[in-house]
């Protein structure tokens, strides 16, 4: 296998025996497994919804190998309940900000890559980035974004973080109150735990890196030797160095389509959330599972983009919801309004007014450029159209970033998440920065339906004393008073 080590002493304390946690002969092996018994599968269900640790690559496997209509609908509805029993009936929403498309790597599959002569290589400057931010916060809404560059030195940790500072500082008057970004994630290449101390000064959310592929024979085909990228192990280490930078809220994913053998992807990304339980007490605080889609410059097969079936789809989100129960679930808009219906109920995340040229908010791009994109988009939708169809399906649209800044994150957020807890605050702030949203940026319609989500979301809520006393309703109450005269970002 042909790679290149970046730093291999990096990642040497973390070697059992010289060997690494994903071991591919055990995840195969469990997927070659006879098929469970239906008695099996309820155990398996059961030991899920106790939302204790993430289940065993076993036990998810005999979820993946399930083909039995009834026994497959029973794994649906006990993934909805899962996320129902953790999370509520909230949906979190943000949005992409792509700041840079240059990249040293040569990945097949990117419209980034180094070799794609036909791709529109631009970097923004901190006032194109500030721009951004004021459309994404003061034109459309948005609370939460994800900070987006490829690997290359002009935009390293130090860019990251003077972009950060930049986003955060950004405040825009809007209809009654002001917009402004309160958390920005970042998905970059992995770094150095020095440079991740960088961004952790800066103020990052969660760090985010999708290993793309857990086998190693297929990351090395598609991932040519003499590129940072070409290192698999410094790729599958790097939310090690990011916990010892001190950076607690990670979030891990794979590029599903890469590999025929999708199941194997889902064994190692639940290989990967048990590894860091166990080596840090902390799992991930998110997986995304993107599908692979068209993307310009690129030299895949087409049929790699038939590797996944919808129903595939549907199945291996719904595995994962319920063998990393705890875990924050994300589905964006690569995937159609149709395949993210079926799905949002298990999700607790997704993105909405998606644009993912560079500079392409602030410039109110409108049809995608496959030229100046990463990858071609499935879901185009405005975020408030988005949100008025979750209100239609009973969700309700949080904005809230409340617990990272009072130091609901890491171990914390993990108790919190796995006692059932951590729901009430969401409960909560969902309301209250759901009533900053319509009150600044809905539409006639949108506010309507929202509303009406709002009055039965309270209702609940002062239904249920056990979980919410009379004191914290009061509070509620004055709280969302005060948002309606115009403050902001108060919260749980």
């Amino acid at each position: 296998m042909q790679t290149v080590a970046v730093n291999a002493d990096t990642y040497a304390d973390y070697l059992r025996d010289g060997k690494d946690f994903i071991d591919d002969a055990a995840l195969k092996a469990a997927l070659a497994a006879p098929a469970p018994t239906a008695g099996r599968v309820r155990a398996i269900l059961a030991r899920s919804l106790a939302v204790s640790e993430a289940l065993p690559p076993e036990d998810a496997a005999a979820l993946l190998a399930v083909e039995d209509p009834g026994l497959l609908e029973e794994i649906f509805q006990a993934a909805r309940d899962v996320k129902r029993k953790v999370y509520d009936n909230r949906v979190i929403t943000f949005a992409p900000l792509y700041a840079s498309n240059f990249c040293v790597n040569n990945c097949l599959y990117c419209g980034f890559r180094t070799g794609n002569a036909g791709a529109v290589r631009r970097k923004l400057t901190l006032p194109e980035i500030k721009a951004e931010a004021e459309a994404l916060a003061g034109r459309i809404g948005h609370k939460r974004i994800i900070f987006v560059t490829g690997e290359h030195p002009a935009t390293g940790a130090q860019y990251i973080a003077e972009a950060m500072r930049t986003i955060y500082d950004v405040k825009v008057p809007t209809r009654k109150g002001y917009g402004q970004i309160r958390r920005v994630n970042v998905n970059a290449a992995p770094m150095s735990v020095e440079d991740l101390k960088v961004l952790k000064t800066a103020g990052i959310g969660t760090y985010q890196v999708f290993q793309e592929t857990y086998d190693r024979e297929l990351y090395a085909r598609l991932h040519p030797g003499g590129t940072p990228k070409a290192d698999y192990r410094w790729r599958l280490y790097v939310m090690h160095r990011a916990f010892k930078a001190g950076i607690d809220d990670v979030a891990l994913g794979a590029l599903f389509g890469l590999n025929p053998d999708w199941k194997f992807e889902v064994l190692g990304l639940v290989a990967h959330a048990r590894e860091l339980e166990a080596r840090f007490g902390i799992g991930p605080h998110t997986i995304s599972f993107p599908r692979l889609e068209n993307a310009d410059g690129t030299s895949l097969p087409a049929d790699s983009l038939k590797n996944v079936s919808d129903a595939d789809f549907k199945k291996l989100v719904a595995v994962l919801r319920l063998a990393v129960p705890y875990a924050g679930m994300i589905v964006t808009a690569r995937e159609r309004p149709e395949t993210i219906r079926e799905v949002i109920g298990m999700c607790t995340q997704r993105d909405a007014s998606t644009r993912i040229g560079i500079g392409a908010y602030s410039e109110r791009a409108g049809a995608q450029e496959a030229e100046k994109q990463q990858f071609i988009l499935g879901d185009t939708r405005s975020l408030d159209e988005v949100i008025g169809e979750l209100a239609d399906l009973g969700h309700i649209t949080s904005f809230c970033t409340s617990g990272y800044r009072c130091g609901r994150t890491g171990d914390h957020i993990m108790k919190l998440l796995k006692s059932g807890h951590e729901s009430r605050f969401c409960k909560l702030n969902a309301v209250l920065t759901f009533r900053e949203w319509l009150d600044d940026f809905a539409s006639d319609a949108t506010k309507a339906k929202g509303e009406a989500l709002i009055k039965k979301e309270i209702g609940e809520i002062r239904a249920r004393s056990a979980h919410f006393p009379p004191e914290t309703v009061k509070m509620l109450e004055a709280y969302y008073d005060r948002i309606e005269k115009g403050e902001r970002d108060l919260c749980f």
